[in-house]
């Protein structure tokens, strides 16, 4: 099989992966603890040397931010749904784009139709990109979140974060980015670019396995322990937690250390991550991660931009074909789609698959507002997506069979 398929989940692994996920399980897998028998302590390390290595190659500051999840989309919800408050009406102003994943369409639409959040899409140009001045002037008195993809999963378009960040600055607006499609491939600095909360899964260019993802809280959402004594009238202190300067948590439980609590520890990373965690697979994408930072991500986007481009020439001039999103491959991620004249995408998946034994993907990606844009709705359009370990063989063999399906 080729697989070309890499922008839903990466595949093969990277070297080192199953070893290392292997050798955890036969090993070390217990419940991590940050106090308690030895495997228990080794299976913290595991994860403090996962968030360091994370909170390095993204560019931020402190490990402990840095929250592990169960893929990208539990990421957003607990971003979106942390800062946006589902109890309240009116006043609560959120700015999106037509470019989204379902990841964060569905939950702000939901909290929309719920009468809690006014939402604002932002639209995009031919090529598949968003105007950050087109964002600057949709913010509102009100608006209290700006949520976007850095790169389009369907286009493979990457937006211009630093760029929103620094508005959402300038505005006193969180900014969540959705790195879906380039945490691992493009390089990223969660300071430089003004991020406050950058979601993304850990199976992707992070090259790990699925059941894994993070979302890293920058500092403008407050530590949650930063509180006010109060004195009751027993005579003791206890510490009182401003609401307004923290995330809600998505789920609460068990925390492997702090016990005591009626509600989660007050403290990063455990305020988010009740439960035990995916040791297995953060074992993993440890693994992707320490890969990635030996062959340098820049040599995997080179790469995979190679690739695309040698489709983009091919096609592009051949009535045959409708090619969609830039021709400027050095703006987009290693992701191309298109559609055959005169047949469904579906179809075009199909043949590729049962015919030539090569994995893409057809239809709306989870992306419904991005083909209604392009005028690929319903039937959506067939996805390319290179990765790291494809070869020029595997594209020529790709090259020459949509060539034939075309006819």
């Amino acid at each position: 099989m080729i697989y070309l398929d890499n922008a839903a989940t990466s595949f093969p692994k990277a070297p080192g992966v199953a070893q290392a996920m292997s050798a955890f399980l036969a090993q070390d897998a217990a419940n991590p603890g940050r106090a308690g028998h030895r495997m228990a302590v080794v299976a913290e390390r595991m994860i403090d040397d996962a968030r360091l290595k994370l909170t390095r190659l993204l560019g931020g500051q402190d490990p402990a931010r840095m929250i592990f999840t169960l893929n990208g989309t539990d990421a957003l919800n607990m971003a979106i749904k942390g800062v946006l408050d589902p109890d309240v009406r009116g006043g609560q102003h959120v700015i999106t784009t037509v470019l989204e994943h379902n990841s964060v369409s569905r939950p702000l639409q939901a909290l929309a139709d719920g009468g809690a959040i006014e939402l604002t899409r932002v639209g995009c140009d031919k090529d598949g990109f968003v105007d950050p001045d087109d964002i600057r002037k949709a913010i509102q008195p009100t608006t209290k979140l700006i949520v976007i993809t850095h790169a389009s999963n369907v286009l493979g378009t990457i937006q211009d974060a630093s760029a929103v960040g620094a508005i959402a600055r300038e505005h006193d607006v969180l900014f969540c980015l959705d790195a879906a499609q380039t945490a691992g491939v493009v390089p990223i600095s969660i300071q430089q670019m003004g991020i406050d909360l950058l979601a993304f899964p850990g199976h992707k260019s992070l090259l790990g396995p699925t059941g894994t993802g993070g979302l890293y809280v920058g500092p403008r959402c407050p530590e949650p322990a930063e509180t006010v004594a109060a004195t009751h009238e027993t005579g003791y202190t206890d510490q009182v937690v401003a609401r307004s300067a923290r995330l809600r948590p998505w789920r609460e439980g068990g925390t492997g250390g702090d016990s005591s609590s009626p509600t989660q520890p007050l403290v990063y990373p455990y305020y988010l991550e009740g439960g035990t965690p995916n040791t297995v697979g953060i074992a993993g994408l440890a693994a992707g991660v320490a890969y990635l930072n030996k062959q340098g991500i820049e040599k995997g986007l080179e790469h995979e931009r190679a690739m695309v481009a040698k489709i983009i020439e091919r096609f592009v001039d051949d009535k045959r074909f409708t090619v969609y999103g830039s021709e400027d491959v050095s703006r987009r991620v290693g992701t191309v789609s298109l559609n055959i004249e005169g047949y469904e995408a579906s179809d075009v998946g199909s043949i590729l698959d049962d015919s030539f034994d090569i994995a893409v993907r057809p239809g709306l990606h989870c992306a419904p507002y991005a083909h209604r844009v392009m005028g690929t709705s319903p039937s959506g359009a067939v996805r390319i997506s290179p990765g790291p370990f494809n070869t020029d063989d595997d594209l020529n063999t790709l090259l020459d069979a949509l060539d034939q399906v075309a006819g």
